[in-house]
């Protein structure tokens, strides 16, 4: 293990990126061919701690770098994801709109200015970073207990109001906007992963300690995670809260245990590689569900999805690993031209989605 990177962390971004990733590619497939397989009960199970998870590890290293002159600050956690959404943003438009670029490009352009306010694409998660940052900012002497009620009353009254209107994945149903109904959904994992932080790393320091401990405490909570899943209690206001913590700690203790046993390299090299597969999946990830589901190669709708998963957390992947010593890198490393202060060396968890990827 590199001695330079915190370990757990890295794996526990991979299983995030891989659990997101899982749910575009398999309920992508699901609206392809009009059928559901055995993979949308892993979705089903992850939804609850998928996205609060990658929040909470998104702030855990904050704290290094909120205080920073605001020069910096902006250059490392507004620039630097804004140059990735509008790269990859322009790109996405480019291959999934291919059809009006001639006979309506006004109409594209709309589109691709819309998701610069109103993101809908896949790439939401990079948008809402920059929000989130902004905000830890500028509430940053704010009472950390405040702000943490706050935001969890905030989680509690969107879901209440989500149940009436919707569910929850209805995003603008709360105030009429994505990226505010988003603030309500996701911050307090967010907050916590940055205010928390030092308890979070000591709970992935116990359960590697005390691995048998740590596996049975993971076996109550899957069965209890599930049990609610399947029950259709996992979105009611407060559980889902609750859920959304229990399961985000969970992946926290998973990883541990990865890096105790030193096993699951490639979750880790995904950790690692986070924002390379969270930009570019999506473009090999509908590719493999059109080929999957035009020709029908593979009849069991379950496994094709997972295929499908397979192809696209790996074709971003092997792409980067084929252009890192070419111009292309551009895509994934910020040039020197769009920076406002000298790239900080590249150390801890950085080339990953979250704090210290944001150099």
């Amino acid at each position: 293990m590199r001695s330079d990177r915190v370990d757990w962390v890295d794996y526990g971004k991979g299983i995030c990126i891989i659990f997101v990733v899982m749910m575009h590619s398999v309920l992508g497939y699901h609206a392809f061919t009009g059928q559901e397989g055995w993979m949308g009960h892993v979705v089903d199970f992850a939804k609850p701690f998928r996205m609060p998870d990658f929040f909470l590890i998104a702030g855990l290293f904050l704290s290094r770098s909120i205080d920073g002159p605001w020069r910096q600050y902006i250059d490392r956690k507004v620039i630097h994801f804004a140059y990735f959404y509008i790269l990859w943003l322009a790109l996405q438009t480019l291959v999934f709109e291919a059809d009006q670029i001639l006979s309506d490009p006004g109409a594209v352009g709309l589109i691709f200015l819309k998701q610069l306010v109103f993101p809908a694409s896949s790439l939401w998660f990079i948008h809402q970073l920059i929000v989130f940052y902004l905000i830890t900012r500028l509430i940053r002497n704010v009472p950390v207990a405040g702000v943490f009620a706050g935001a969890a009353l905030l989680h509690i009254v969107y879901y209440t109001w989500a149940q009436q209107t919707g569910g929850p994945e209805n995003h603008a149903v709360f105030t009429g906007w994505s990226v505010t109904d988003r603030i309500a959904n996701w911050y307090v994992f967010f907050f916590s992963g940055y205010a928390f932080a030092p308890f979070v790393f000591r709970l992935a320091r116990f359960m590697a300690d005390r691995w048998g401990a740590a596996m049975t405490t993971l076996l109550v909570w899957a069965l209890a995670n599930g049990a609610l899943v399947w029950a259709g209690w996992s979105e009611l206001p407060g559980i889902s809260l609750a859920l959304g913590f229990a399961g985000a700690f969970a992946i926290v203790s998973v990883a541990s245990l990865l890096v105790h046993f030193r096993t699951g390299d490639f979750v880790r090299y995904a950790g690692q590689h986070s924002i390379v597969i969270y930009l570019s999946f999506y473009i090999p990830m509908r590719i493999a569900q059109k080929g999957l589901a035009a020709t029908g190669i593979i009849p069991d709708v379950g496994t094709a999805s997972a295929l499908v998963l397979v192809v696209a957390v790996a074709a971003p992947l092997i792409f980067h690993r084929l252009i890192r010593n070419t111009p292309l890198i551009a895509l994934y490393e910020r040039p020197a031209a769009f920076r406002l202060t000298p790239r900080k060396k590249a150390t801890l968890n950085s080339g990953s989605l979250g704090d210290v990827g944001a150099s």
